[in-house]
């Protein structure tokens, strides 16, 4: 387990995701996606579902974050738990061999009122690492009493208990109020676009950031361009 956190710290992480109604969702879009931000330095891979996983694995000889997550983000996501939610889908994304399983840290009730405790076990017992996604100080706090190896911002901003997080910008307070009031490694994820947010986030104490949209979701960028403010 040392080992895997050792080789992503100080280190970019790409999230390569799609969702089914998108083109790039195809398999070969997204294992030539992995190719290419591995290409670019990423030094490893946060992907959704078996199949991704099960390529990144035995493609690529990176570390790789698994997560599970529903075909169709529903409407109410902020009120919700969606990412790994159950021990079944902890268990699927172990089988298909992510050296880390990430699941919703967040202190939500969980479908059939699992705890994060439980899953947390599951992953330790397959000797894996368990990082929870979190949104605020408090849920990192209780995710590493729960026994969670590595704690990330995934969720800041997209839970109503983190409606004050920036709205157009990492959660860089949320990461150091981590890094200050926990033990664990801390990864920065959400709304990252620049290089230099990358930097402010090392300089906190960030052990490594993940970055998806600004990277891998070509709509999203070309969004940013065509519905620019005008002058």
């Amino acid at each position: 387990m040392n080992n895997v956190l050792e080789k992503i710290k100080g280190t970019v992480v790409v999230s390569v995701q799609a969702m089914p109604s998108e083109p790039l969702y195809l398999e070969k879009c997204m294992v030539a996606m992995m190719k290419s931000v591995l290409n670019g330095g990423a030094g490893g891979l946060r992907v959704a579902g078996v199949r991704d996983i099960t390529n990144a694995k035995r493609l690529f000889n990176v570390p790789v974050i698994g997560i599970t997550k529903p075909d169709r983000i529903p409407p109410n996501y902020k009120e919700i738990v969606y990412i790994t939610p159950t021990i079944k889908d902890v268990l699927d994304v172990i089988h298909a061999g992510a050296d880390i399983i990430a699941f919703d840290g967040t202190q939500r009730v969980r479908p059939h009122n699992e705890k994060i405790k439980d899953l947390i076990k599951y992953v330790h017992i397959n000797k894996r690492i368990a990082m929870a996604d979190i949104s605020t100080v408090e849920e990192g706090i209780k995710a590493q009493e729960a026994g969670a190896d590595i704690l990330s911002t995934t969720l800041a901003g997209y839970t109503l208990e983190s409606a004050d997080s920036p709205a157009d910008g990492p959660d860089f307070k949320l990461l150091e109020e981590l890094v200050k009031n926990t033990n664990l490694p801390v990864i920065l994820e959400g709304r990252i676009w620049e290089p230099e947010q990358v930097n402010r986030a090392f300089k906190i104490g960030a052990h490594s950031v993940v970055i998806g949209s600004a990277i891998t979701r070509p709509q999203l960028i070309t969004k940013r361009f065509v519905f620019r403010e005008k002058q």
